[in-house]
């Protein structure tokens, strides 16, 4: 792992973040950097698995229309038979631990409102869920992801 992350670093992650294509020629053009250098840092962060890889970010249009949060309560023992559930569903796309009232928060994505609502039945009669409370997602107003 990388000892330190200076503000340099940040930019440039930032500037990734934004547009991972962007030439390294552009990139030194927007830190006031010479290219070489911008292209050592880059090198010395994939070493350390600062930069894990390089993504497509798919646009909006290429996802379900539709999203949701579930927030999941389980039963004391019961996590890794709700977790192979959620793993067996399609429409799931991530699950976090969480602390709190809440157990799992889990966002699940879909193509139509029956579809979204039959896979929040099938979460529902996971063995050991206690209960669930869905969350719709309306708009997006940022998105940082990837």
């Amino acid at each position: 792992m990388i000892d330190q992350i200076d503000q340099m670093d940040r930019r440039l992650l930032g500037l990734l973040r934004e547009n991972a294509r962007m030439s390294v020629t552009d990139l030194a053009r927007q830190l006031g950097l010479a290219r070489t250098t911008v292209q050592a840092r880059i090198d010395r962060l994939e070493r350390a698995d600062v930069i894990a890889g390089y993504t497509l970010r798919a646009s909006p249009v290429c996802r379900p229309p539709l999203r949701a949060t579930v927030l999941i309560s389980i039963e004391p023992r019961n996590g890794p038979a709700v977790l192979a559930r959620l793993r067996s569903l399609p429409a799931v796309e991530t699950v976090h631990t969480t602390s709190g009232r809440f157990d799992f928060m889990v966002q699940i994505a879909a193509e139509t409102t029956v579809a979204l609502d039959q896979t929040l039945d099938r979460i529902g009669e996971a063995k050991g869920v206690r209960s669930l409370e869905s969350l719709i997602h309306l708009s997006t107003k940022i998105d940082r992801a990837l």
